[in-house]
């Protein structure tokens, strides 16, 4: 797996809203940056991105304009475009904004770990 087939399956992962999709992807060490905080460590964003997920009912999402600010043989940076859109509390809503990653290659395996 490359960066970029890391990306594609986070994507893909996100979009299917469910965290045993995401977790494979994830560093044990990972700290994910949401609007409701920041969270360190496999559990705590297990905990963020389930909560989410449950708060999203019929979620689309996508990860666009991907940017390779970096790319090294045990590291890489992505910037992006985020948008998505759902129904939360019975109402449309919809959202977007930018996102960076940060990839680690540990033995062979790309991960996000941030």
């Amino acid at each position: 797996m490359t960066p970029q087939d890391l990306m594609n399956a986070y994507d893909q992962a996100l979009a299917s809203q469910d965290w045993k999709n995401v977790e494979p992807l994830m560093h044990e060490d990972v700290c994910v940056t949401f609007s409701s905080g920041t969270f360190k460590g496999k559990e705590q964003v297990r905990q963020a991105f389930e909560h989410n997920f449950s708060a999203i009912e019929d979620e689309e999402y996508a990860i666009e304009d991907l940017h390779w600010a970096f790319v090294g043989e045990e590291g890489a940076v992505c910037l992006y475009t985020f948008q998505w859109q759902g129904v939360i509390d019975g109402q449309p809503a919809s959202g977007g904004g930018r996102g960076t990653s940060v990839l680690v290659n540990e033995g062979g395996r790309w991960q996000i770990v941030a």
